[in-house]
């Protein structure tokens, strides 16, 4: 249950009800802070519209930060839009496996992101070694990016969860169709 009321554009003056232009239960809590709103957004959107990252490896790293941090809101979110970005169910699954240390079909450099998420989730940093191991395939500047949506998104799960950020009823088909563990 959300810890702050969500807002509806009726609520915001009119010069801010663009930051609801998107009125799912986050952006209606950030709301309440209508600069941090718009803070937060714009790096959001950065990451899924102006970043050159891959698309796929952003979501899946995305996806295993969710996992990890238990998040439902998270999960059910990324498991939409990185289906909308190309992702299957099983490569959705195979997040779940890697997470439980078990080999997987995704491609070499998709593993080694997902074990750069879990080390920055788990441990606070990506070790040298699996640095050294995605940096083979990637240029300073999508290793950047890459660092950038995992970070940003460890914080994002500690924000859903401290506001008690509610999945919305148009997300749950989503959350049911890949579970969180209990």
């Amino acid at each position: 249950m959300a810890r702050v009321p969500y807002l509806d554009e009726k609520d915001l003056k009119d010069a801010d009800k663009d930051i609801l232009k998107r009125p799912i239960n986050l952006h209606r809590g950030l709301a309440h802070s209508v600069d941090g709103a718009r803070a937060f957004g714009g790096i959001g959107a950065w990451i899924r519209y102006g970043a050159k990252l891959d698309p796929k490896l952003r979501e899946l790293v995305i996806l295993q930060v969710g996992w990890l941090a238990r998040s439902p809101y998270e999960w059910s979110h990324h498991v939409k839009i990185g289906k909308d970005f190309g992702l299957t169910d099983a490569d959705i699954e195979a997040v779940k496996l890697e997470s439980a240390g078990k080999t997987t079909d995704l491609p070499p450099l998709y593993r080694a992101g997902l074990k750069g998420a879990r080390e920055m989730a788990n441990a606070g940093a990506m070790s040298a070694e699996t640095y050294a191991l995605i940096a083979a395939d990637l240029d300073h500047e999508r290793m950047v990016e890459l660092v950038m949506v995992i970070a940003f998104y460890c914080g994002v799960v500690r924000l859903l969860a401290s506001l008690g950020i509610d999945v919305e009823a148009n997300y749950q088909s989503h959350l049911d169709a890949h579970p969180l563990p209990e």
